[in-house]
């Protein structure tokens, strides 16, 4: 038979999963002998259960009425007696803790007669008539639905027509007569008068609570939070105690250490005369709990006797909830603590040096996601500000400068010493350069997976993307908010990557210690402290390595500061752009074979003296370079400029120009669907000599530091792979290209030859590639859009909110790995391939490789490291100890 109710002394801190953490802290506070009010826990089956079939389970009315007889014998009194009412509390519980997130309703069990009753019982007509105002409007907002406005604006009319700041300052008649204009309320509004039946008030109360679980608040918090949507909620029904019984009363919330920094001592607020509500509702202005020393210093003291032995108890920090009801101490709930990043760092380090857990513990207490949010700026959370705007918080941070609309602009204010912020429609890699000197980027496109998102958050950069607000005009230099004022060039502004928010004007700026530390300055700070000790157990703990994706030597240097043991991913089409634009264009244009050689040469030592700069950061590390990945046609002019200038160039007779040439090249390269055509490992075959150029110059260079006493491992990755024919090709061409730069270097250079595992049809036929493949680097994030069919540039903007409402999927699948689906062909494709060749070596270069939750998937199905940005690097490096404990 299933069991929907349990008694508080029946449970164990636990038994989240089906208590609730209200109600399974509620249970082990019980059990080690603090002053509990008596109750009982109906569970998350039970609400699941409901929320099925729409209505209560066959059996748990039963189990209500049984419990609920136990805790009135236990008070010596009955639900609502008209002569000596037991009153109880009706409080929500899920496993994880959301605050504010669901619905309680106190005070339930009075109606007209018990009032009266519990007048008499407490001796304060005032109390008994203001718990009944509370409930009266607690059960109309909750249980009825009723607008909370309603009952707030009757209760301002009377401080008004009282001339009071506040409800102390209202009478016993006052309150009556509040109670009557609610009632009121609740009458004219559902038709009905408010129920009398301290029965039908309990069940409906936890109906209600039951169906707050599926509020619009709690499922926007659960999908922020990440909470799963089937969990449920548990009830929890405990006998009221009074704070508002007077000055010798009050209620109070408290933390064993400070949530904000993790200080050691004791933080909280009292307010007197108040039920618990009343403190976190901010309806009047709280006291610190030192001052309640002052106050009641009895109470003050055993709370602090309570604080230190719940500490020692949940060797956590606790979050305490309590009320003091004539000067004895009741605790109504505790759960370890929520806390700010930092506080998160210094907590657990705090434990370890006072002997109450080892350093794994304290691995297992922070997370990646907290140590990410530790390296970026953010904004002076006391200066005055005004949102603007919002888009995506696409790469987290906060940035000020002069709005700037272009990367020349960028990058000649930069230099003259200007801080700017880069205002694009999106962006593209032509943008980069002032992308690199910019403090942000703004886009009024794009998603968290846009070029602009992913550049920025490789580099640090702070960026809010998809704004859609805002109109840009990128020739007059300026964007408009919509139904708002126009930002032209020069102006400041500020934005915050972690918000999406849009300010104007200059908002100060606090820089991350964590990051200067990567950076090298140690510094004299406890958190930093606290991080370099995480950090460095970490490093003892994981066994995943941690790459970086790094494309120019100072990325490299900047990734190996912060920890990275190579690099996992250098793409190669970085080093086309700028002044070695000219260069593609005459490969593209070249009619035949020997022009094609011709452009390719000139390439050569430029590509060489890219990769001995890396080489040399990156000295004694391996080193991934990818092959070019993308269509030529990206490297061209654009189509609708080149066209009208060779229609100047017609008017004037100028009929064969090279602008001619680029145009007709661009004709001829122009494909529907880009990212499905002439790109990655097709270039290599179909343009002879482009691929085996690069592999000469990565050796090359690689063979000119090794002759000057470093240490050099390349790997050389081809892209887009799909089928073993096609690596056989290339690699064939490779190895040919090794031997002929070993004989004339003299040099033996120890190089890889693998591919990257992008499509799906690589990822289901790995075991035919890893036969003459020596790794594999999964590509996570084309893998992810050709796996799903989405176009990454397009969908986040275009339908991801609506599927992310439906319940689609709980998070974008390119900020986090599709387990189900991308996930099982990574793991296809790692057994397969390890299958044929036991020595394969396997990584991950994609986006996810500096996700916290995908790290822990990259653990379990046996990958040898993660790359990520430099940025994420130490995130990574935290996050893969963790998984390494958590297996």
């Amino acid at each position: 038979m299933v069991t929907w109710v349990y008694d508080f002394a029946e449970g164990s801190k636990e038994q989240n999963d089906l208590l609730g953490g209200k109600g399974a802290n509620l249970a082990e506070m019980t059990n080690i002998g603090l002053p509990v009010p008596p109750g009982f826990t109906i569970s998350t089956d039970a609400c699941r259960a409901y929320l099925e079939e729409g209505s209560a389970p066959p059996g748990l009315a039963d189990e209500i009425s049984e419990h609920l007889r136990s805790l009135e014998d236990a008070m010596g009194r009955r639900l609502g007696d008209p002569d000596d009412p037991l009153l109880v509390s009706v409080r929500s519980g899920a496993k994880n803790s959301m605050p504010g997130m669901m619905d309680t309703v106190l005070n339930v069990g009075l109606n007209d007669a018990s009032v009266e009753a519990l007048a008499r019982q407490s001796g304060d007509e005032r109390l008994a008539t203001d718990s009944y105002r509370r409930l009266l409007q607690m059960y109309g907002s909750t249980v009825l639905g009723l607008e909370a406005r309603m009952f707030d604006e009757a209760m301002d009319e009377l401080k008004r027509s009282r001339d009071v700041k506040d409800d102390l300052g209202l009478t016993s008649d006052d309150l009556r007569h509040l109670v009557t204009s609610y009632q009121e309320v609740i009458r004219s509004e559902t038709g009905k008068p408010f129920p009398q039946d301290p029965r039908e008030q309990l069940d409906r109360a936890v109906q209600a609570v039951f169906d707050s679980w599926n509020t619009p608040r709690a499922v926007l918090y659960r999908r922020q939070e990440r909470i799963a949507e089937d969990l449920g909620t548990a009830v929890n029904i405990q006998a009221m105690v009074f704070g508002n019984l007077g000055a010798t009363s009050g209620s109070g919330v408290c933390f064993t250490r400070d949530p904000a920094t993790g200080s050691q001592g004791v933080y909280g607020d009292y307010l007197a005369n108040a039920q618990g509500e009343d403190v976190v509702a901010g309806i009047r202005n709280t006291v610190a709990l030192t001052d309640l020393e002052r106050l009641d210093p009895t109470s003050h003291a055993e709370l602090l006797a309570v604080m230190e032995r719940l500490e020692l108890h949940y060797l956590d920090m606790c979050d305490i909830e309590f009320t003091i009801e004539r000067g004895r101490l009741w605790m109504l709930q505790t759960r370890v603590g929520k806390r700010t990043p930092a506080a998160a760092f210094r907590i657990a380090m705090d434990f370890v040096d006072e002997g109450l857990i080892d350093m794994d513990e304290a691995l297992r207490r922070v997370t990646g996601h907290q140590l990410a949010q530790l390296m970026f700026p953010g904004f002076d959370p006391s200066a005055e500000r005004t949102v603007v705007a919002r888009g995506m918080s696409a790469s987290p941070g906060a940035a000020v400068g002069k709005a700037v609309f272009d990367s020349d602009t960028a990058v000649a204010w930069a230099e003259r010493g200007e801080d700017v912020i880069l205002v694009r429609k999106e962006t593209t890699p032509d943008d980069l350069r002032g992308m690199v000197v910019a403090r942000g980027i703004l886009t009024s496109r794009g998603g968290k997976t846009s070029h602009a998102a992913v550049v920025a958050r490789g580099m640090g950069r702070s960026c809010v993307c998809g704004t859609e607000s805002l109109d840009v005009d990128i020739a007059a230099k300026q964007f408009t908010i919509r139904g708002g004022p126009t930002v032209h060039e020069g102006d400041v502004i500020s934005i915050d990557g972690g918000t999406g928010e849009v300010f104007l004007g200059k908002i100060p700026v606090v820089d991350s210690s964590v990051v200067r530390f990567f950076e090298g300055d140690p510094g004299d700070d406890v958190l930093v402290n606290a991080v370099s000790r995480v950090v460095e157990h970490a490093d003892d703990t994981r066994r995943l390595a941690v790459r970086a994706n790094a494309d120019t030597p100072d990325d490299a240097a900047r990734a190996r500061r912060y920890g990275a043991a190579g690099i996992g991913l250098c793409r190669t089409e970085h080093m086309f752009l700028g002044e070695r634009r000219a260069l593609v264009e005459e490969l593209v244009v070249a009619s035949d074979v020997d022009e094609q050689a011709a452009a390719l040469q000139q390439l050569l030592p430029l590509q060489r003296e890219d990769f001995l700069g890396i080489f040399e950061a990156m000295d004694g590390l391996p080193v991934t370079i990818r092959l070019i990945d993308p269509p030529l046609h990206e490297f061209l002019p654009d189509f609708t400029e080149l066209s009208v200038t060779v229609a100047l160039e017609d008017e004037r007779g100028a009929t064969s120009s090279r602008h001619h040439r680029l145009l007709a090249a661009l004709t001829r390269l122009h494909e529907q669907n880009p990212m499905l055509g002439l790109r990655g490992v097709r270039l290599g075959i179909v343009i002879p000599g482009l691929f085996t150029m690069q592999a000469r110059a990565i050796l090359e260079a690689a063979a000119e530091w090794v002759a000057g006493g470093g240490s050099a491992f390349p790997e050389i990755m081809v892209p887009l792979v799909a089928s073993t024919e096609e690596f056989a090709i290339v690699r064939a061409e490779l190895e040919k290209v090794g031997r002929e730069v070993q004989e004339e270097r003299g040099v033996q250079i120890p190089h890889l030859v693998g591919t990257m595992i992008e499509l799906p049809r690589a990822a289901i036929t790995a075991g035919q590639i890893a036969e003459s493949a020596d790794f594999f680097s999964f590509g996570t994030n084309d893998l992810t859009q050709m796996t799903w069919g989405f176009s990454r540039d397009d969908v986040e903007a275009a339908f991801f909110p609506t599927y992310l409402d439906h319940g689609i999927f709980p998070v974008s699948p390119f900020e986090s790995l599709d387990i189900e689906g991308v996930g099982s062909l990574v793991r296809t494709a790692a057994a397969a391939g390890r299958e044929v060749n036991p020595g394969l070596h396997l990584g991950v270069c994609g986006e996810h490789g500096g996700d916290p939750a995908s790290i822990h998937f990259f653990d379990a199905v046996g990958l040898d490291y993660v790359s990520c940005s430099p940025f994420r690097v130490p995130v990574a490096r935290l996050e893969a100890a963790r998984a390494a404990l958590m297996q």
